[in-house]
């Protein structure tokens, strides 16, 4: 019978114990990677209508004394904490209370409550995971799913599935404290497109956050960095940052250079910086916008903004695919391919071509679309349309912020 874990304290410190000690900002070593900078959060709302289907955050921080500096395009990475829940049910899974002390490496021995909270990737199901579990156990069937002819079914098993569920089916009785954690990966940082420019907002950097929030096998679910954003920090909560700069992914160098922009969801969250940074700069190349997300009247993000821009003349065309709001699923590629004509015109005018959001549906469909309209509006056979968009890349003029 599993022991209770012991409850977390319901005004358990947003920032890890590792960073609390930190000298404040502008006074302590140079920030960066190693040393994230425990950025104030400014403000925090959420983008999505009350009848949307998801929670999107719109996330403002300081970074006044940080010394660091970003590009539209760059990402920032964020140092979270795994929430409460999480912690409680992987205790409960290995029969422990959370009071034990465990080693962490080049930060000593800590309760391991805090271990879990602060260090520890606890959630994601790897097969790096269940092969260190499988030399801690004796499971005839963990390692007949990790066997070589058994790919199929590995893959069925972690779909949907977390380092709970493992635990709970091949490790019944429990885990010691020190083999629990010795299973672990550290908790890594997740990466945010930026979502603001540094001339239109100084001193401040913005992201755009989706919770990741489902339900599998019997068990709600919750992304690890997109929760603790969306239920742990207020305002007045400082968050562990660091600048991860993307030079794969820039605005033109020459600023009359006109821009065709393409996302669904919070993929938009970088070409609101880009808009802004030109708007801010007084560049002259025109700029347009294809957004897609579910519904119209409660998932157009940033649409104040948007409508501002058009009448600023600081964006010259906008695109919307709106996928539910008819009985037909219209996404972003849907609206290129009915602008193939002017869309064609912009590249040979020597538009920069951005794709940035989901890289398994939306951004194969753009590059479907993206190549039927240079086939077709350049009369150009396949094999000549492959090679064009390959010079677009080598150019550096098709870009892509893909996940």
């Amino acid at each position: 019978m599993h022991s209770v874990a012991t409850p977390l304290a319901a005004d358990a410190p947003t920032v890890p114990q590792s960073l609390t000690g930190m000298a404040e900002p502008g006074s302590g070593p140079e920030y960066g990677k190693k040393n994230p900078f425990p950025a104030e959060t400014l403000a925090t709302f959420i983008l999505n209508g009350r009848r949307s289907a998801k929670d999107t955050y719109h996330i403002e921080l300081a970074l006044s004394g940080s010394g660091f500096s970003y590009e539209p395009g760059d990402a920032l990475a964020v140092i979270p904490v795994n929430v409460p829940a999480t912690v409680e049910i992987v205790l409960a899974a290995a029969n422990l209370t959370g009071n034990e002390e465990v080693e962490v490496k080049n930060l000593g021995r800590k309760p391991l409550l805090d271990a879990l909270r602060e260090d520890y990737d606890i959630s994601g199901l790897s097969r790096a995971f269940l092969t260190k579990l499988a030399e801690a156990v004796d499971c005839s069937g963990l390692r007949e799913l990790l066997a070589d002819t058994a790919i199929d079914s590995y893959k069925a098993y972690c779909n949907g599935r977390e380092i709970v569920d493992a635990i709970e089916q091949f490790a019944p009785t429990g885990l010691a404290a020190d083999t629990l954690v010795g299973l672990f990966r550290r908790l890594p940082p997740r990466l945010y497109s930026v979502a603001s420019s540094p001339l239109a907002h100084p001193d401040q950097v913005h992201i755009t956050v989706a919770a990741v929030r489902y339900h599998a096998h019997g068990r709600e679910r919750k992304g690890v960095c997109t929760n603790y954003l969306a239920d742990l920090v207020n305002a007045g909560d400082r968050v562990p940052v660091f600048v991860q700069p993307n030079k794969n992914f820039r605005l033109p160098a020459d600023s009359d250079t006109p821009m065709i922009m393409v996302g669904s969801g919070t993929g938009v969250a970088p070409y609101r910086a880009f808009v802004a940074h030109r708007a801010a700069r007084g560049d002259s190349g025109n700029n347009w916008l294809f957004f897609g997300n579910p519904h119209r009247e409660y998932d157009f993000f940033y649409q104040s903004e948007w409508r501002q821009h058009l009448a600023n003349g600081t964006l010259q065309r906008l695109d919307v695919a709106f996928s539910r709001d008819q009985p037909e699923k219209i996404y972003v590629q849907h609206r290129l391919l009915e602008r193939a004509k002017d869309v064609y015109a912009w590249l040979e005018a020597g538009a920069h071509f951005y794709v940035c959001g989901n890289a398994s549906d939306m951004a194969v469909g753009v590059h479907a679309a993206l190549l039927s309209i240079i086939e077709t509006q350049g009369g150009k056979s396949p094999e000549a349309a492959v090679a064009y968009l390959e010079d677009l890349k080598k150019s550096h003029r098709y870009q892509r912020d893909v996940y």
